[in-house]
């Protein structure tokens, strides 16, 4: 689990920069399509979140095994999915998606993936 919680850190860090620091820029690069007003503070709310989860990631790397470190698994493995279901829906919706939302996309469920299948493994190990 410390490599899983180490990658998500660092993406969730670099994209939580991104969004806090240019989020209209982030936005176009993600989903093709100009960001503004209220979508900005959102997106900076979002960028909140993501270095929030980021900085849990990384202080949970070096404590795998405590029950603190399962919750924040779960919340990655939420996370992750609730993204790829957030952000297919989007890219099938909007015309201006391009191949940056799509990577996002495979890239968050390939994380969830990881993230599902080592709870799978120690749930099977544990009993």
């Amino acid at each position: 689990m410390k490599h899983l919680f180490t990658a998500t850190a660092v993406i969730e860090l670099g994209t939580g920069l991104a969004l806090l620091i240019a989020p209209v820029i982030t936005a176009r690069l993600l989903l093709g399509a100009e960001i503004s007003g209220a979508t900005t503070a959102i997106a900076r709310v979002t960028a909140a979140a993501l270095l929030g989860l980021g900085v849990a990631c990384w202080f949970a790397r070096a404590d795998v095994q405590s029950l603190a470190s399962r919750g924040i698994a779960a919340a990655i493995l939420l996370y992750d999915f609730g993204a790829v279901l957030v952000l297919g829906a989007a890219g099938i919706q909007l015309q201006t998606a391009g191949i940056n939302l799509w990577l996002a996309v495979a890239l968050h469920g390939a994380m969830g993936i990881w993230c599902a299948a080592l709870f799978w493994r120690k749930a099977t190990h544990s009993s």
